[in-house]
């Protein structure tokens, strides 16, 4: 039975961990405010981006127009999937969610590619693919540190060079989706080359719209600005992500410290009536001895 003085220490070390989980809750909380924010606004410009440019590029199919590099599609023999992941833990199964779901997507495209890479954004991600012996590509540092639009930028137009050089045929993003506060949807979604609309409106399949200054003109600027997008809104979404995982994960460990703290404050209890009841039994057994 362990003493009264490890008991108290123990309480006391419990103590000290629920501070800082309480701690971490607060900030995580703060932070997923403004991650909140910054997603529900990207949302709306980048999926109506996506579908403008779908539409686009589906007539453009219809009317036999020069496609964009970045549309056409080619042999599929080598892909490559960047795995977004945070650059701490204490994040609940936030990070091994997301890179269970690329493993089951590297067996899952065996057949389809003759080669699929990984790259990775977040410590955590880096570490879990080179503990189970696969190969990371690259692995691209500070982006999370303080996030911003032009690292999104850099990492998209790099994925377009290498893309246009036929370096490789297929590019994915792996990150988790933000639902709420406390649910996160794994996904991984095809950045390149870009999906258009399998077909336009039914309403209006046979209209085009008139372009200004021309329709490849136009799809040269904005197919490259959609790829960043996409990229920059998987960043806000895995970030948003992150912070509303942690944010539960600590409350949880909150809730478990005070219950932890409850039961040993009873176990601290019972032993110290014990030793009392012990002292007093000693104290009566010797007045009634020397009787």
């Amino acid at each position: 039975m362990p003493s009264l003085r490890d008991i108290r220490n123990r309480i006391g070390s419990v103590k000290s961990t629920r501070q800082i989980t309480k701690a971490m809750k607060m900030v995580s909380a703060a932070k997923l405010r403004r991650a909140q924010d910054a997603i529900l606004k990207t949302r709306p410009y980048a999926m109506l981006l996506e579908q403008t440019l779908g539409r686009v590029a589906a007539r453009a199919a219809q009317a036999e127009a020069t496609a964009h590099p970045l549309l056409a599609a080619r042999a599929e023999r080598r892909a490559e999937v960047v795995v977004i992941t945070s650059d701490r833990g204490l994040a609940g199964g936030f990070n091994s969610n997301i890179c269970r779901r690329v493993q089951r997507f590297l067996v899952e495209s065996a057949e389809r590619f003759e080669q699929v890479a990984v790259s990775t954004v977040g410590k955590k991600g880096r570490e879990y693919f080179r503990a189970r012996k696969i190969e990371v590509r690259k692995d691209f540092t500070g982006v999370q540190t303080h996030l911003t639009f032009e690292k999104a930028e850099a990492l998209s137009r790099e994925y377009q060079e290498r893309y246009l050089a036929g370096e490789v045929d297929a590019v994915f993003l792996a990150y988790n989706e933000f639902k709420s506060a406390i649910s996160q949807k794994p996904v991984v979604v095809q950045l390149l080359p870009i999906q258009t609309a399998a077909e336009a409106d039914a309403s209006g399949a046979s209209i085009d719209f008139k372009y200004e200054p021309s329709r490849d003109a136009l799809l040269a600027d904005l197919l490259p600005r959609h790829v960043s997008m996409q990229v920059w809104r998987a960043l806000l979404e895995s970030a948003a992500s992150e912070h509303g995982a942690r944010m539960s994960s600590m409350e949880s460990a909150t809730k478990n410290a005070e219950e932890m703290i409850t039961s040993l404050s009873l176990q601290y209890n019972r032993a110290r009536q014990a030793f009392v009841t012990k002292e007093l039994m000693e104290i009566v057994s010797g007045a009634e001895a020397l009787k």
